[in-house]
């Protein structure tokens, strides 16, 4: 797998740099800014993008803006975005096109290397990981007649589970009830969101990008 990396501390950058060469990715640039991030990857034509959000020059959302780049200009490329905030406007954009190959995870909140690093491996291969906090704020925007309106609490519940890849065996331990009530509640999930029946593998989180689309429409509350 190649990588290219976007941070601007150089020692988080270093430290990703070592932490994924020692588990055997082939890290072919680390940048501190967008555009050379938009530079590498299209000399490069990584298998994935990590990259942070807030960079030079003006350390808003740069890397956020060059991430939803990446993801039009080279949709071959899987992009996972890696930073201490929730940029909603941005991130709403980010998430809600193509439901394979994008991510977005909290620093503080990933407490694990082993699962980061499967993190990594499962974007780049296609697959969606998006923390529940960013879930969360982003479903703050959601507009009133929004349809997840229609959702009761528990079925947020599995949404948000969901949208961090797991089976309906794994929510189902987390959530201590049934594989079959799971079953149910994704059904309930993706016949009020009206999504049509599809047998790509990465649907289910779909429901949640689909919504995240919703958020970024003008107008949306913040």
């Amino acid at each position: 797998m190649r990588v290219v990396l976007a941070e601007d501390s150089v020692l988080l950058r270093e430290g990703l740099v070592q932490l994924l060469r020692a588990e055997g990715v082939d890290v072919v640039a680390a940048v501190d800014d967008a555009d050379a991030l938009l530079r590498a990857t299209a000399e490069h034509r990584p298998d994935l993008v990590l990259t942070d959000v807030r960079m030079p020059p003006t350390f808003t959302d740069e890397g956020l803006r060059a991430a939803i780049v990446v993801r039009s200009e080279h949709p071959g490329t899987a992009v996972l975005v890696l930073s201490q905030y929730v940029e909603e406007r941005y991130a709403a954009e980010l998430l809600g096109g193509r439901a394979r190959g994008v991510g977005y995870l909290l620093k503080d909140r990933v407490g694990d290397v082993d699962e980061f690093v499967t993190t990594v491996h499962r974007v780049a291969a296609g697959g969606t990981a998006v923390d529940p906090e960013v879930v969360a704020q982003l479903l703050s925007r959601a507009r009133r007649d929004d349809p997840l309106e229609r959702l009761t609490p528990r079925e947020l519940e599995v949404l948000q589970l969901m949208a961090e890849g797991r089976s309906n065996t794994a929510i189902a331990a987390r959530l201590v009830v049934t594989d079959k009530a799971v079953e149910k509640h994704v059904s309930n999930i993706f016949a009020k969101l009206a999504l049509p029946p599809d047998t790509e593998d990465h649907r289910r989180v779909l429901a949640v990008l689909r919504h995240l689309e919703a958020a970024a429409r003008p107008g949306s509350p913040a």
